[in-house]
């Protein structure tokens, strides 16, 4: 659980990296796709694995999408993956 807060606060932190506009879609969408899979069995390692994989992956292609710098997400990379 406390994998996935430390994740779920810096994909917001990303999320202000946003232009303006956008920022309350991708912070809502964030928050309903954490909400969505908070039933998840925390000793499922599988799928806990997949989860945070596609959380990293997912928060790439959105940086690259607004021409943001990878780097910025090389905390929620360490959260993820490492």
């Amino acid at each position: 659980m406390e994998k996935a807060l430390r994740a779920y606060a810096e994909v917001l932190r990303l999320v202000r990296r946003l232009p303006k506009e956008s920022r309350g879609y991708y912070a809502k969408y964030a928050r309903e796709n954490f909400v969505n899979y908070r039933d998840v069995d925390p000793f499922d390692s599988t799928t806990l694995h997949d989860l945070f994989h596609r959380t990293y992956n997912h928060s790439i292609w959105l940086l690259h999408k607004y021409s943001i710098d990878d780097s910025a997400a090389d905390k929620l990379k360490r959260i993820c993956c490492g």
